[in-house]
């Protein structure tokens, strides 16, 4: 595998830092400084033009002069030599620089163009910048600290990237004196070059990094930022603050959904699609990163406590209530279990109130018995200080268990001096402890939510969820229409003509013109009928008086056309009206009034919304949101997000709603979001489902023009699973076989497959003598981002069962013009033609994407795999760094 493109920043073999000098508190000499003392284990140069020694160290006046090679430039300079310092790295070679100078885009116009000529001058070299305005990088294994940050940081697995330099800082002090190492520090600063995205894409192949540590205040590229992070959150814990909102998103809102959703909204959906946990303080940040570290495995949110004293278990148990957990019932058994052990006195439930004179044998037993009872996934031991109590033995005992249990096992040992000591071992065990009870239960739902949110990230939906495929044609048509007329907003008919092209129930409705057309429509309709304005200019129909209900004769609909008219004509004398719609009034005794919406998120792109709908959804404010697309499983994690939910079951009198019928709804939702780009709000309010169906009484879709892309989900930050590739061929001999991009429920498969291939075909496929793959390299493997790579997999069935007999695969490289193949066939398929096939589908799908060149690397000796190149037209050629290998390419 070839050198990551950012291995300059995190791994320089030199360094040299620009306005290094001996000017005590200034930020090059700093810089210098830390560099020094940190024990940087490469070639280390101080680059002053006015001294010729800096800090003991021989100084160069510019780069030029230094004979050897350098990797990595640190520059503390002023703004102004900042784009003259790049040029000069440039030539000489360089291609990775940290920018700690602050006076760029942040400060204007000004700071904007010299900030336009550094990134001009970085990308016609190749130089990928951090910063500028930044505390700098440190990896502290290597002694690498440039940083101007007071003192450097411990050793570590923890890697932390913030956007905020002055958070590092205080991180960086505070961990100091918590024993907390870091693997690496990034500060990103104002993010110009090198976003969270690229680091991210780093720090998942990095060996010395077991979890990620974000402090996020905005977000650029959102399909690089989510594509790295799920990618990053497949193998590692990542876990993160964000703080801020993008205001863009809430101006001009045209439909209740965006009155309703906010860019925090939004970001908090899309972190949980990506498997990430979100915390809101730093020191969350932390207590989540050492429980996680501890090697958990949570398996849900069911939390039993055991505690000596029955107040701290109460005040456990109404946070846990807080945060939506589940105390966990106890089983029959573990019950039993416990009145074996505990004196009859003891509360008899969750939670296991082991009474105040307990000594170590009744928290071993209470502890084991709650860790083994399969209702229970996480406990919580809380422990006060009593006369009896032996603070120090119960922690040793607690921490014997904590060893031979994968469920979360936290600890509160309340109170100060008689539990120092215990401290100080559940420390040196490294058993997360707290001193109250409330951030004890916080830190195990972040490990409940990281338990949940893994599982969504596994969730890999294609565009179209229903075998009755929608007529997307006839739905841009009416899109088409209303922006050929220079509308935005559609009217009521079009957008129910476009529910109806995605086969979303909607309630008949016709359109009147006149008081005589209404008086028509109703007797055709049947009465009772409701009738509302028909306005694109109007979104609250009712606070207007647009809307009058069970219209029950003739007169009733003449006077209501008149009264809407004059409503409209008050209370909103601007407003365009095309009419008055009719539709029978819709009586569903049993009836709940639902919402669903999308909006357009400035940054994460099309947002789904579902919640309490009808006319107080504003005021209700109930509504849980997603990122498209959608499968059954995260349609259902939405729906249990809001409160609502609760009574779509039985409820009184009531029997339980359609829930398929609902689902439904929000899977056809999620394919107009895919295959409509220019679908930018929507409103489905009311949807009213009962125990027969789902009907939409009224909608709302606001469009707008995109700009073409080659890429057909190019609006969307989670690509979807490209359904469009799944194509099937047969061999020569009758064998069926179907090539289809690869799932992450492919894991077996390929293990199988891996398994079963030829030493030979294993060393030339991985350039190693790899016998199996690790966890990570099969996560890597199938769980891929489809928006920047691929992995076709050809099957054929055996005994009722998938066999794989192929994969080709691409990754798109840094440039974004480029990517990377590899190749291999079952040993049994070898001449079959089967690598040709999957070669060129690989091909049809990189020159879909706009990929111009694919290039790999084949072993000399591998000459079936160079005959097959030589026929598909690339040329080959030895590799100018290992002539064991040669270097294929071709231009697509």
């Amino acid at each position: 595998m070839s050198k990551h493109y950012l291995t300059p920043l995190f791994a320089p073999k030199s360094v040299a830092v620009f306005g290094a000098s001996d000017r005590t508190d200034a930020v090059g000499q700093i810089v210098f400084q830390n560099m020094l003392e940190s024990g940087f284990q490469g070639a280390l140069y101080p680059i002053n033009a006015k001294n010729a020694e800096v800090q003991g160290r021989k100084a160069y006046a510019s780069i030029s002069q230094i004979e050897e090679k350098v990797e990595l430039v640190v520059i503390a300079t002023p703004p102004q030599t900042v784009p003259d310092i790049i040029e000069e790295c440039g030539k000489r070679g360089v291609k990775a620089a940290v920018i700690i100078t602050a006076g760029f885009g942040e400060i204007g116009a000004e700071g904007k163009e010299l900030e336009r000529k550094v990134l001009d001058n970085a990308k016609r070299y190749g130089i990928r910048l951090v910063g500028p305005n930044c505390l700098g990088v440190m990896r502290p294994n290597i002694g690498l600290n440039a940083t101007f940050n007071k003192g450097g940081a411990n050793v570590g697995n923890l890697a932390l990237v913030s956007q905020s330099g002055a958070l590092c800082t205080a991180v960086l002090d505070w961990a100091q004196l918590n024993d907390v190492g870091f693997s690496s520090v990034v500060s990103m600063g104002s993010s110009a070059d090198v976003d969270f995205g690229e680091i991210l894409d780093y720090l998942v192949n990095d060996t010395q990094t077991q979890n990620i540590l974000m402090y996020i205040e905005g977000i650029r590229e959102s399909r690089r930022f989510m594509s790295s992070l799920r990618a990053a959150a497949r193998v590692k814990p990542v876990i993160l603050v964000k703080v801020g909102r993008h205001e863009a998103g809430s101006k001009a809102a045209m439909s209740h959904t965006a009155s309703l959703v906010g860019s925090d909204d939004a970001f908090d959906a899309a972190v949980r699609r990506a498997g990430v946990v979100r915390v809101k303080t730093v020191t969350e940040l932390f207590s989540a990163a050492k429980a996680l570290s501890c090697g958990f495995h949570p398996s849900g949110n069911r939390l039993a406590i055991v505690t000596n004293g029955g107040g701290p278990g109460v005040m456990a148990t109404d946070r846990a209530s807080d945060l939506g957990l589940v105390m966990a019932t106890l089983s029959d058994a573990t019950m039993e279990r416990l009145s074996q052990v505990l004196p009859p006195n003891w509360s008899h439930g969750n939670p296991v109130d082991v009474i105040g004179d307990a000594q170590v044998d009744r928290y071993q037993h209470a502890v084991a018995a709650c860790l083994e009872d399969p209702n229970v996934d996480g406990v919580l031991t809380i422990l006060t200080p009593q006369a009896m109590t032996k603070p120090l033995e119960a922690a040793k005992a607690v921490i014997e268990l904590s060893k031979s249990h994968k469920k979360p096992l936290l600890t509160c040992w309340m109170g100060e001096a008689q539990v120092a000591e215990s401290r100080k071992e559940f420390a040196r065990a490294k058993t997360p402890n707290f001193r109250t009870p409330e951030p004890a239960v916080e830190v195990f739902s972040y490990l409940s939510a990281y338990y949940q949110n893994q599982k969504l990230l596994m969730q890999m939906p294609g565009p179209l969820s229903h075998h009755l495929e929608p007529d997307v044609e006839g739905a841009r048509m009416v899109i088409e229409g209303a922006l050929l007329d220079k509308r935005k907003v559609l009217s009521e008919m079009e957008s129910k003509a476009l529910l109806s092209a995605f086969h979303i129930p909607v309630a008949q409705t016709m359109v009147a013109h006149s008081p005589n057309e209404a008086l028509l429509i109703a007797q055709q309709l049947g009465f009772p009928v409701a009738m509302k304005v028909n306005s694109r200019d109007i979104t609250h129909k009712s606070d207007a008086g647009g809307v009058m209900l069970n219209l029950g004769n003739a007169q009733a609909v003449r006077a209501a056309y008149h009264e809407i008219t004059e409503n409209i004509k008050r209370n909103r004398p601007n407003a365009h009206m095309e009419g008055i719609s009719i539709q029978p009034m819709i009586v569903k005794p049993n009836g709940r009034e639902l919402m669903v919406g999308v909006i357009n998120d400035p940054v994460f792109g099309p947002v789904i919304t579902f919640g309490a709908g009808g006319t107080m959804v504003e005021v209700m404010g109930d509504r849980s949101v997603t990122l498209p697309p959608l499968n059954t499983f995260l349609v259902k994690d939405l729906i249990k997000g809001t409160r609502i939910s609760k009574l779509l079951g039985a409820f009184r009198h009531m029997p339980p709603a359609d829930m398929d019928a609902l689902e439904s709804v929000l899977l056809r939702v999620s394919e107009m979001v895919c295959e409509l780009p220019m679908l930018m709000e929507m409103d489905i309010n009311p949807l009213i489902v009962d125990e027969h169906g789902v009907l939409a009484a009224d909608a709302r879709v606001v469009v707008d023009f995109r700009q073409p892309s080659a890429d057909r989900y190019a609006h969307m930050a989670i690509y979807p699973y490209p359904s469009h590739l799944v194509n099937h061929w047969q061999l020569a001999d009758g064998t069926n076989i179907t090539v289809r991009p690869i799932r992450p429920e492919d894991a077996e498969l390929v293990q199988a497959f891996v398994r079963n291939l030829s030493e030979q075909s294993r060393y030339f496929r991985f350039m190693n003598s790899v016998q199996e793959l690790s966890h990570a390299m099969l996560v890597r493997f199938t769980q891929i981002d489809y928006s920047r790579e691929m992995a076709l997999i050809a099957v054929t069935e055996e005994g009722g069962k998938e066999v794989e007999l192929g994969v080709a695969r691409f990754a798109t490289n840094p440039d974004g013009e480029s990517c990377e193949f590899a190749l291999v066939i079952a040993d049994c398929m070898h001449g079959k033609g089967l690598g040709q096939k999957l070669m060129g589908a690989m091909m049809d799908a990189a020159r879909s994407k706009g990929l111009k060149v694919i290039e790999g690397e084949v072993l000399r000796n591998n000459t079936d795999m160079l005959h097959l190149m030589d026929r598909l037209g690339f040329s080959v050629e030895t590799s100018a760094e290992d002539d064991s290998i040669k270097s294929v390419r071709k231009v697509l």
